[in-house]
């Protein structure tokens, strides 16, 4: 990495990335899966329904989707670092408002239930505000690694798993343990932290992000997006496969607390364990991508993801779904790397953000669906929206990975 860094850079480059990019990226990634897993988890405590559960999932990843309307721009023209900060600080702020009106009122009221719904949405805006700043910190740092973005990218990949392994765990334990003062202090905690470690930087100077271009940012990202075939397809089709994904992450405090008689620890688990396998397959995919490429572990890694839904679909006991979620995100973990690395190498730096933005916003879209539709089907037919939403993620990857082999910048 040094002899392809500015000489400037090159005496420190691993502290740079450390101290710039990794530290806040930690702290970031386990507020954002504590808000991700543990705030539906809260939800199901405090209400004890199924409905309001998919509901407050739906009200999580609404807001998620109007942040990354603008997201993008607000990064591209006053920088990761300012955004970042403020969006952490928010967050922290609406979490600690949350905790101190539940310890108010309690559990078992109409305003608790108001509360746990408005932190639902409130917090899931701010959360995508600090993640499309975090990855823009990202995108740059692979920029600068040149060849070896996917190293760079697999390290930002790993920092994620790893929260997702302690989030969900940690907001189970915590919440059954504490209650929710204890779960929402612990994420505010983890928010401030974020915001204290991210560096302080120079504003971004007025010539570099042009005015139109910030004025029309999603306009801008599309007309970007579609310009990258590669990269256009590999989204379209983990966009049909996140609504897979989407539908098992809002429907799994209802099937493992409701219809497995199982706790939120429990419910918690299921996701850290799966963290685990994707935490290897993402060192694993490093390696298999300096030696196969970037198609072949993107084809293998969506075979697998393909299998493991198709499976999930049958299961019915609590270790069928702890063993067929963790090979899931063990494929999910693989296309994740080959998303990232072709993302870094092929958006042009100056419209990054914007860009980013619009293929987030696109990956996010089966969330608030998937919410709704747990809401709407009752607990004992949620295997059958599963099988089908599996067989569309099957011909989806299936789809996206044929045309990606014609691709001469997904076969680089």
């Amino acid at each position: 990495m040094r002899a392809r860094t500015d000489p400037r850079h090159a005496r420190r480059p691993s502290r740079t990335l450390l101290r710039g990019v990794y530290l806040p990226r930690m702290a970031d990634g386990a507020a954002f899966a504590m808000t991700t897993y543990g705030i539906p988890l809260l939800v199901l405590a405090t209400t004890g329904s199924a409905t309001l559960t998919g509901l407050a999932f739906t009200l999580e990843w609404v807001p998620r989707l109007a942040a990354f309307t603008v997201a993008g721009t607000v990064v591209d023209r006053h920088g990761t670092g300012r955004v970042f900060r403020t969006a952490c600080a928010v967050r922290a702020l609406v979490v600690l408002t949350a905790a101190l009106v539940l310890t108010v009122v309690g559990t078992a009221s109409t305003a608790a239930t108001a509360t746990v719904m408005a932190l639902a949405a409130l917090s899931g805006f701010a959360t995508e505000f600090s993640y499309a700043a975090a990855e823009t910190a990202g995108g740059r740092a692979s920029r600068t690694a040149g060849v070896g973005a996917h190293r760079v990218q697999s390290v930002l990949l790993g920092i994620d798993q790893s929260a997702m392994l302690a989030g969900p765990l940690i907001s189970g334990l915590l919440l059954q343990a504490g209650g929710p003062a204890a779960m929402l202090t612990t994420l505010a905690a983890f928010s401030l932290l974020a915001a204290a470690l991210s560096p302080r930087e120079g504003a971004v100077p007025r010539g570099e992000v042009p005015g139109e271009d910030s004025a029309s940012g999603l306009r801008t990202g599309w007309a970007t997006l579609r310009s990258l075939p590669a990269l256009a397809w590999l989204v379209g089709g983990l966009v049909v496969s996140n609504t897979a994904v989407a539908l098992l992450q809002a429907a799994m405090p209802v099937i493992v607390v409701t219809k497995l008689g199982r706790s939120s620890a429990d419910a918690g688990l299921i996701w850290s364990a799966a963290a685990v396998v994707s935490l290897l397959a993402v060192i694993a995919a490093r390696r298999a991508i300096d030696r196969w490429g970037l198609w072949p572990i993107g084809a293998a890694s969506a075979a697998v993801a393909a299998a493991a839904t198709l499976a999930l679909s049958q299961a019915h006991s609590y270790r069928a779904y702890l063993l067929l979620v963790a090979v899931l995100m063990a494929g999910e973990g693989g296309l994740t790397v080959v998303l990232r690395t072709l993302r870094s190498h092929l958006i042009p730096p100056e419209v990054f953000g914007s860009t980013l933005a619009v293929t987030i916003l696109l990956l996010l879209l089966p969330f608030p669906a998937a919410g709704l539709l747990v809401a709407a089907v009752p607990p004992a037919q949620l295997g059958h929206t599963v099988t089908a939403a599996a067989l569309l993620q099957a011909l989806g990857l299936t789809a996206a990975f044929a045309r990606l082999r014609t691709l001469p910048a997904a076969r680089a």
